[in-house]
């Protein structure tokens, strides 16, 4: 992306030569100089001398930042208003405390199951809601892109996340370095969610989101208790994990992790297979003659799962959820063409129902995204689907470098991009009054009018 403009602020020339000054004698600017400085000399000290009588000790400054909390201060004393005390942290040791414990993946943690529960036990306004407490996290390169629009397209994305996560009310962490140096390119998410689960021990479970996905579907929210019986959920097809081994049967850049002793575990055994480990080759070949369909001979994260999978089901499958049942993430290609389509659906859908339409502030969103469901069940998910795609994922084009896929053009996919981002910011917008009336105009919007779509 091209550097911003800096904008400097500079006076005219003939406002400094024509200020009123230049047309006054040196003795008279000198003379109103000298009155008006004795003046004010004077008016200071009448000013303390009154002060001297009327206030004889100093006010306290003024403190801006919020009151320091007293270790014995209850939790609900300065509890937030989502409930949770973000100043309670007692004294009491727990494992942040423990000179053994460390981020970093050469540093392995046992029992964090008992610790994070110690932990919660110690911070128990935390304790309600736990179990549905998601941190989303995502990342890209630390330096600037080669692609004269990735930077755009990067933030693009990641005001996308944010949005989602504000509206639903989830954590969101951007790493934008290397946490392990030689876990770079696709690898480099383990590190991240495995430093984020011993920074969130209050959240049950870490999103990772590819810099590449948008959140298309601003409304969805994650179905939960459907994973209560697993601990890792992926988008994929099982019968082309199982039948075909296909290292395309499945997509590791968006996938659902529980906060247990069970993913450090996994992550240990999965991150294995990185280029930081000396046998780096050898799990190339090894992914390689697992998956004939692989198209390039390193080790990546995503034939990894697959190979975990099919040769070590009975470890970690059963509590791998491989989700196909909906846009858990969807391929942009089959997903950009509908959005038209589907808009008109859901105009259609709010023109016959009144309560669908009705502004509201967007705190209040998820509501009104509940009273959609009725209207929706017959919908369904995924391809062929009118309800819109939860997650769109620009697999095989690389905003940052501006590689892509040779079977499309690059413009193709940034078109493609700004498709999709406006379509989810239409949803977000809503609820400020504005639309954008074409998709492929990032800065304009148009002011809504009362009652749309009636």
């Amino acid at each position: 992306m091209k550097s911003p403009e800096v904008y400097e602020s500079q006076f005219p020339a003939q406002m400094a030569r024509n200020n009123g000054w230049g047309r006054r004698s040196s003795f008279t600017i000198a003379s109103d100089a000298f009155i008006f400085f004795s003046g004010a000399v004077a008016a200071l000290l009448l000013v303390w001398t009154f002060s001297t009588f009327s206030n004889p000790q100093p006010p306290p400054p003024p403190d801006f930042g919020p009151p320091i909390p007293s270790v014995s201060d209850d939790v609900g004393c300065t509890a937030s208003f989502t409930g949770l005390n973000l100043l309670h942290d007692p004294p009491d040791p727990n494992f942040y405390d423990d000179l053994t414990f460390g981020y970093t993946l050469d540093k392995p943690i046992k029992n964090w199951d008992e610790k994070r529960t110690e932990w919660l036990k110690q911070h128990p306004s935390f304790g309600p809601g736990s179990e549905d407490r998601v941190v989303v996290i995502s990342g890209s390169q630390s330096g600037p892109c080669s692609n004269p629009i990735g930077d755009h397209l990067l933030l693009r994305f990641f005001k996308n996340k944010v949005d989602y996560c504000r509206i639903h009310g989830y954590d969101i962490f951007y790493n934008n370095v290397l946490l392990h140096p030689q876990m770079h390119t696709f690898w480099a998410k383990i590190p991240a969610v495995r430093a984020a689960m011993l920074a969130h021990p209050e959240s049950e479970w870490i999103w990772w989101v590819d810099s590449d996905a948008a959140f298309t579907d601003m409304d969805f929210k994650l179905p939960l208790q459907r994973y209560k019986n697993h601990n890792f959920v992926v988008h994929g097809w099982p019968k082309l994990i199982y039948e075909k081994k296909s290292w395309t049967s499945l997509n590791a850049g968006v996938f659902l992790i529980r906060n247990s002793q069970w993913a450090l575990d996994f992550m240990d055994v999965w991150s294995g297979m990185g280029p930081q480990t000396p046998d780096y080759k050898k799990w190339g070949e090894i992914l390689r003659e697992t998956c004939k369909d692989k198209a390039f001979p390193e080790s990546d994260d995503q034939t990894g799962l697959v190979y975990l999978l099919l040769k070590e089901k009975e470890k970690w499958g059963n509590k791998i959820y491989v989700e196909g049942e909906y846009y858990f993430e969807g391929y942009w290609l089959e997903i950009v063409e509908t959005l038209e389509n589907i808009t008109a659906k859901y105009n259609n859908t709010e023109r016959g129902v009144r309560s669908l339409r009705r502004r509201h502030a967007e705190k209040v969103s998820e509501g009104y995204s509940a009273l959609w469901e009725p209207y929706l069940k017959d919908a369904g998910y995924g391809k062929f689907s009118w309800r819109r795609p939860f997650i769109t994922h620009f697999t095989g084009c690389q905003p940052c470098s501006g590689q892509h896929n040779q079977m499309y053009s690059g413009q193709s996919c940034w078109d493609a991009m700004q498709k999709v981002l406006n379509y989810a910011d239409n949803q977000v917008l809503r609820n400020y009054g504005f639309v954008h009336r074409d998709l492929l105009d990032s800065a304009s919007v148009s002011p809504l009018p009362f009652d749309y779509p009636a």
